[in-house]
């Protein structure tokens, strides 16, 4: 039992430091599949209604490049009058700390102790800022991305033989492919139209509550809530900083109530109630999941952290042998 346990610990260690090393190759690779498995329902959908091949394919890779290339121009023009604005944001920035550490000290509260030494608030505009310069190595990649999936899709009749071919051979072949893929349909589909909702909500909120830039945040929550429970956070910060530099703090406070609202309402009841427990993996497993595959392929492995879990959990679930490892990433025991 001991030998078996090192086997898989040294196993385990092997391929996740293979998989860190070549990430700038498999994360695109594996993002390219998942996207590939949604589109292709599409492309099947529309032959059906008797349209070539082609033609389907043509019509639907041209859809999502006009929505793609229009969500895309209207980041490029919000960031460009954002990256003008930094200066008088930092300024702004600069000031509200100094404030606040006055009223601080004043009331006897010990800010050495809590801020870093050479802290500058600056700073934080600073990285922002080359942050959103290196847009042009985020459109590089996914330019490589769109290619890999148009090859994909080319390819997926071929795909499908060669799984009705190995199911021939193994008839448990064809219940783990169709396991999969229509979990990760599910999954997508559903946390799509969350995504897509809440977006739209928060544009919305913040358009009527007068915050600068709303389109901007509107598709940065809606981007954000793809990663599993910290993203709809993390989606918040810029929008409750932005409306408490540029705006003022009755408004910063609307900005929280709003995010707070929308994140509850989709996140903790609509969007589980569609899902349900069909993914079978833990609250526990989902966390953890993000701090793994985070750390193998950086913050998009965060984005992919649910569908490559359940990916693994399925494959495991199928060999006896690694039955106990899917029992330990699932929400029951069967």
């Amino acid at each position: 039992m001991l030998k078996a346990s090192l086997i898989y610990i040294a196993s385990f260690v092997i391929i996740a430091s293979g998989l860190k090393a070549a990430g700038t190759v498999v994360f695109p690779f594996l993002l390219a599949v998942f996207i590939a498995i949604v589109i292709s329902p599409a492309i099947k959908k529309l032959q059906e209604l008797k349209l070539p091949r082609i033609l389907a394919f043509i019509l639907v890779m041209g859809v999502i490049f006009f929505a793609l290339g229009s969500i895309t121009n209207t980041v490029v023009k919000t960031l460009n009058g954002l990256l003008g604005y930094m200066p008088e944001l930092q300024a702004k920035f600069k000031i509200l700390t100094d404030e606040y550490i006055k009223l601080a000290v004043k009331y006897g509260f010990e800010i050495n102790g809590v801020l870093p030494s050479g802290f500058d608030p600056n700073n934080i505009f600073t990285s922002v800022g080359g942050f959103l310069k290196s847009g042009t190595q985020i459109a590089s990649k996914a330019f490589f991305i769109f290619l890999l999936v148009t090859f994909m899709l080319f390819e997926t009749q071929i795909f499908y033989q060669k799984v009705e071919y190995f199911a021939s051979k193994n008839p448990q072949t064809n219940l783990i492919v169709d396991t999969f893929i229509s979990n990760l349909k599910r999954y997508l589909a559903i946390k799509s139209i969350a995504s897509g909702a809440t977006g739209i909500i928060i544009w919305l909120g913040l358009e009527f509550l007068g915050v600068p830039y709303a389109s901007l945040w509107g598709i940065v929550a809606c981007v954000l809530n793809f990663i599993p429970t910290i993203g709809s956070i993390i989606a918040a910060f810029p929008a409750i900083l932005v409306s408490l530099l540029l705006n003022d703090i009755s408004t910063c406070l609307w900005v929280a109530t709003l995010y707070i609202c929308v994140n509850v309402a989709i996140g903790n009841f609509i969007e589980p109630k569609f899902l349900g427990k069909g993914l079978g993996i833990s609250t526990l497993v989902v966390l953890l999941s993000l701090l793994f595959w985070g750390f193998l392929f950086g913050v998009g492995g965060m984005f992919l952290a649910v569908p490559l879990t359940m990916s693994l959990k399925i494959a495991l679930d199928a060999n006896p042998s690694t039955k106990f490892i899917a029992v330990l990433l699932s929400d029951k025991v069967e």
